[in-house]
């Protein structure tokens, strides 16, 4: 699968598989998922995440480190603060993606390609 190729993903690798599998645990923390949407708006630090998101300070750090171990999420020192961004936009279009798929389900709007077939 060539960079940026998204419709023909085919039979993954046991390598691959464990990489995806471990990014889509991170995004199983709805915490996560929220430091995520608040860096998808533009960075800023660990401290302005915690205020904006009511979400304790450390809970924030621990959080950013393990989006940061998995590529999602980078920092940068600014002084004696560290400023966070989302890694790239691949992870603003998987976060995107999620957010759909989730709506889509709770409206009901969900295509079914098995179900599809059925029916006609």
């Amino acid at each position: 699968m060539s960079h940026g190729e998204t419709d023909e993903i085919g039979v993954l690798s046991a390598d691959t598989a464990r990489v995806v599998a471990e990014t889509m645990a991170a995004l199983s923390a709805p915490s996560r998922v929220r430091i995520l949407s608040r860096l998808a708006l533009g960075s800023c630090s660990v401290g302005r995440l915690a205020d904006d998101l009511e979400i304790a300070q450390p809970a924030v750090s621990q959080h950013l480190r393990v989006l940061r171990h998995l590529g999602l999420v980078v920092g940068a020192r600014d002084g004696r603060h560290t400023i966070y961004a989302l890694h790239d936009d691949h992870v603003r279009s998987l976060l995107g993606e999620a957010v759909s798929h989730s709506e889509h389900l709770r409206l009901g709007l969900a295509a079914h390609p098995l179900l599809e077939g059925a029916r006609g």
